[in-house]
């Protein structure tokens, strides 16, 4: 996919909020969003050694939160000049369920591109695709009451 002058514009929001908000070891990739109709939604990484939201996640919940519809784009940019960083497996799934045409902006700073989360994440689990059906079996016989 080609990257279009809005792309741009996404990475260098995404590139603002690393250099405003990712200041130490708390928060150290910013991500920016951006709906059909042009609306653009930011976080950062909650980082935490159990664990937490990585931006691009913070980014689905903030969208949400402003009752933004389907993501169209998505980056993330890593703090201290790291550039363009791809999601990682647990973000790539998350984006591919909630966002199945979701375009995500991947590649060094000289040679960005867009490509599908498809593309990012092939052959996808889909949970719901692997759960069984439940058998049925008898159907219980009602108690007459004593």
């Amino acid at each position: 996919m080609t990257m279009r002058d809005t792309d741009r514009a996404l990475v260098q929001a995404a590139t603002a909020v690393a250099k405003l908000r990712c200041r130490g070891d708390n928060h150290t990739v910013a991500a920016a969003a951006r709906t059909a109709d042009g609306r653009v939604f930011t976080g950062v990484n909650v980082y935490h050694f159990t664990g937490g939201p990585c931006a691009e996640l913070v980014v689905i919940g903030a969208a949400a939160t402003q009752g933004a519809g389907e993501l169209e784009t998505i980056v993330a940019v890593g703090d201290r000049g790291r550039g363009v960083i791809p999601p990682c497996g647990r973000c790539r799934q998350v984006l591919r369920e909630y966002f199945p045409s979701i375009r995500v902006i991947v590649g060094p700073m000289d040679a960005l591109r867009v490509v599908g989360i498809d593309d990012l994440l092939p052959e996808t689990y889909v949970w719901a695709d692997h759960q069984i059906e439940p058998t049925p079996g008898p159907v219980p016989t009602p108690r007459p009451a004593d």
